[in-house]
C-alpha cells in the first residue's frame, strides 16, 4: 500500500477515536446544553463564538467532528482511487456511509438531550470507529508472506495492560466517574478495542497454523466485542446490577485476552517443535 494512504488511514482511525473521547467528555460536562436553544449556533457573539468554557468545549467538539469527517471521507475516496485492498475500501466505505446519520444524531444530542439518543450517537460512532480501525489494522498489518505472531503478541500485551485499568475505572465502582475519568476510561477502552481488532485480523494461518489460529482469532474477536459492549453500555452504569455486569464484562475480556495469549504461545511452540528434525 502507498505510504501516503497508509498514513491517512492511521490518522482517520486516531481522529475518530479522539473525537469519540471528546464527545464523551462533552456529554459528561453537559457542554452541548449551552447551545441547545440556538443550535446550530451557540451562546457567544452572534452565536458563532464561545462565550464560556462549556460552549468552547461544544464548539471544539464540532470542529474536531468536521475535520474528522472530511479526513475519513477523503481517505475513503483516496483508497478507492488508488485501488487499495478490497477489505480496506469496504471498511472505509461503511464508515463513510454512516457519517450523515452520525451528524444528525450529534445535533439531536444537543437539541434533545435523552439517553436513547446519546446511546445511538455513541453506538453509531463505535461502528464508524470499527470500520476505520479495521482498515488501519489491515493497512499496517504484516503481509501474507510474513509471520505475524510477534505482532499479535504485542497487541495482545497492549490489551492485557489496558483492560485491568478499565476494571479499576469501572463506572462508579472504585472512583468518582466524573468527566475526566470518563474520558480516560473511553480512551483506554478504545485503545484496547483497537488492539484486539488488530489481533483478530493479524492472527492469520501463516502465523499460527491450523485450528489454534482460529482460536486466537475467535478469542480476540470475542474479547473485542465484550470491550466495545462495555463502552456502549457504560453510559448507563450508575450502580447496582449494571455495575456488577460491567465488572464481570471486564474480567471476561481480560480472561479472553489471557486465553488468546496462551493459545498463541502454544501455537508458536508447536510450530517450532515440528520444525526441529528428530534424532532418528
Amino acid at each position: 500500500m502507498d505510504a501516503r494512504l497508509r498514513r491517512f488511514v492511521g490518522v482517520s482511525a486516531a481522529l475518530t477515536g479522539i473525537l469519540m473521547v471528546l464527545g464523551v467528555y462533552t456529554a459528561a460536562t453537559g457542554a452541548g446544553l449551552t447551545c441547545a436553544g440556538r443550535w446550530p449556533f451557540c451562546d457567544g457573539f452572534l452565536g458563532l463564538f464561545p462565550a464560556n468554557w462549556s460552549s468552547f468545549v461544544e464548539w471544539f467538539h464540532r470542529l474536531v467532528a468536521m475535520v474528522t469527517g472530511f479526513v475519513v471521507l477523503g481517505t475513503t475516496i483516496l483508497a478507492w482511487r488508488e485501488g487499495a485492498d478490497r477489505r480496506i475500501r469496504l471498511a472505509l466505505a461503511g464508515a463513510t456511509i454512516l457519517l450523515p446519520s452520525q451528524i444528525i444524531l450529534g445535533a439531536l444530542t444537543v437539541t434533545t438531550y435523552e439517553w436513547a439518543i446519546l446511546l445511538a450517537h455513541f453506538g453509531t460512532a463505535s461502528i464508524i470507529f470499527t470500520g476505520v480501525a479495521l482498515a488501519a489494522a489491515w493497512a499496517y498489518g504484516p503481509s501474507q508472506s510474513q509471520s505475524s505472531s510477534e505482532d499479535v503478541k504485542r497487541v495482545l500485551a497492549v490489551a492485557a495492560g489496558l483492560i485491568p485499568v478499565l476494571l479499576a475505572l469501572t463506572p462508579h465502582a472504585f472512583v468518582t466517574f466524573g468527566p475526566p475519568i470518563q474520558a480516560a476510561y473511553y480512551l483506554l477502552g478504545l485503545g484496547a478495542y483497537a488492539a484486539l481488532l488488530s489481533a483478530a485480523v493479524w492472527a492469520s494461518p501463516s502465523a499460527v497454523s491450523g485450528g489454534p489460529s482460529r482460536r486466537v482469532r475467535l478469542l480476540s474477536a470475542v474479547a473485542a466485542a465484550v470491550v466495545i459492549s462495555l463502552l456502549v453500555t457504560g453510559r448507563l452504569v450508575y450502580g447496582g446490577t449494571l455495575q456488577y455486569v460491567s465488572l464481570a464484562g471486564g474480567l471476561t475480556a481480560l480472561a479472553l485476552v489471557v486465553a488468546a495469549w496462551y493459545a498463541l504461545r502454544r501455537d508458536v511452540g508447536s510450530a517450532g517443535s515440528r520444525g526441529v528434525p528428530g534424532g532418528d
